[in-house]
């Protein structure tokens, strides 16, 4: 006999209930759902929220096996998980706390499946569920903490690099003027779009790879700094054709080299680790499905 916490095989029965909980569950908090992909859309710092989706289906493809270990299971913490998600939800909208109408959102659809497995999905696929917390719109104050220290920093570092290749350019505090032309680093090239979308390919890329946890953390950390480092890569060349150019090639060039700093960060990426493993540092886990 099997044990009773141990779940029994799904069928087509307790699939279809399942089928129809997400559904109902969709509907539900449709209105969340929708502005988040509304912003998403619309904000161009936030438009890496529409790759978290298929970050997250790469992660549950790469752990499709540990699916033999989600059996259907009741629990009483998907029902609460889907009070506790409603009631924060409705809050944030009444309140005007979006960040708590969103996530609100999220925590019922997530109590939702908890309700018919347990907490099995959390300790099986606990990566997919973490990459799923960056598609929640960052609030506006946050945005403007991390957007300021990036502007000056943007800046300084890349006046620094103008400087060092022997271009003569001058700094008013977040702006650059080179050749007689003014150029806002700051307020048009901070950076903060880069930051969102660099942690999120950090994240699958430390998630993708059979890592030690404390190197993962690791590497998520470091992701702002390899943003600005790339950041910088590109604004020294665009602030160039800014003030030797026209305003329409530096603004192409500026566009261009910002699709090609992803790949640029994914060399870094392998780079690093290919520092940590030549100084012998315990990196990697033997197997993905121990990660």
């Amino acid at each position: 006999m099997r044990a009773r916490n141990e779940g029994t095989a799904w069928g087509p029965g307790t699939f279809a209930v399942l089928a129809s909980l997400l559904g109902l569950g969709l509907w539900m908090q449709r209105q969340p759902l929708l502005d988040i992909l509304d912003i998403a859309g619309r904000d161009q710092e936030q438009t890496y929220i529409l790759l978290v989706p298929f970050v997250a289906a790469w992660l549950l493809w790469l752990r499709r096996s540990r699916f033999r270990y989600i059996r259907f299971r009741p629990s009483f913490t998907g029902p609460a998980a889907v009070i506790l998600g409603s009631l924060m939800s409705w809050w944030g909208f009444e309140s005007g706390t979006q960040i708590a109408w969103h996530a609100g959102a999220g925590l019922a659809l997530v109590g939702v499946v908890l309700s018919m497995t347990g907490l099995e999905p959390l300790r099986q696929f606990a990566p997919v569920f973490g990459v799923l917390v960056l598609a929640l719109p960052v609030p506006g104050v946050l945005r403007q903490a991390i957007a300021l220290p990036l502007q000056t920093m943007a800046t300084v570092v890349t006046h620094s690099m103008l400087e060092l290749c022997g271009v003569a350019a001058t700094r008013y505090a977040n702006m650059l003027v080179i050749n007689g032309q003014e150029i806002a680093v700051g307020e048009a090239c901070n950076g903060l779009r880069m930051v969102f979308a660099f942690t999120l390919v950090v994240y699958a890329f430390a998630f993708s790879v059979p890592l030690k946890l404390s190197t993962r953390v690791i590497l998520i950390a470091l992701s702002p700094i390899m943003a600005l480092v790339c950041n910088v890569i590109r604004l020294v060349p665009t602030s160039v054709f800014y003030g030797y150019g026209t305003a329409s090639g530096a603004e192409w060039f500026h566009t261009m080299t910002g699709w090609l700093m992803l790949p640029v960060a994914l060399v870094i990426l392998v780079r690093l680790l290919r520092l940590l493993t030549w100084l012998e540092l315990p990196v990697a886990q033997f197997r993905l499905a121990n990660q």
